[in-house]
């Protein structure tokens, strides 16, 4: 029975659930390999940066569940799940004596970004663009 560690990614509008066991280094988001899923390079490399931080690229196979939100969302709440799914796993082997928190934590993967859409608010078009102004 090998050990499954999880992490829950949250990002704009987009929720990600992590799955990471030993294993190659495959991604797999919602049942397609990451590559097919994410349309821009760049998307992959981002959600990809924790397991590099660490020096974890082909050390396990990852699961992804995503749903809500647009690419750029998406990637950002698998990235925060791997990080979570990678200091499950940290806390699991304490005899190590490099923690991944403090590395995760230095390079800004720990916070989770809450910064998230601003609602319209009455009277205007959007959250602050207001009608066009006529004198007459």
């Amino acid at each position: 029975m090998e050990k499954v560690f999880t992490g829950t990614g949250r990002r704009k509008a987009s929720v990600a659930q992590v799955r990471m066991v030993p294993g190659k280094g495959n991604i797999t988001v919602n049942g397609r390999d990451v590559r097919d899923f994410f349309p821009y390079e760049t998307n992959v490399m981002d959600l990809m940066q924790p397991l590099v931080a660490t020096n974890n690229e082909k050390t396990f196979d990852i699961t992804v569940k995503v749903n809500g939100g647009g690419f750029t969302g998406q990637t950002g709440a698998i990235r925060l799940g791997i990080t979570r799914a990678l200091l499950e796993y940290d806390k699991a082997n304490e005899g190590k004596e490099d923690s991944y928190r403090t590395t995760l934590k230095r390079a800004g993967f720990v916070t989770r970004d809450s910064r998230s859409k601003e609602r319209k608010k009455p009277g205007l078009k959007a959250a602050r663009r207001a009608p066009q102004f006529s004198k007459r």
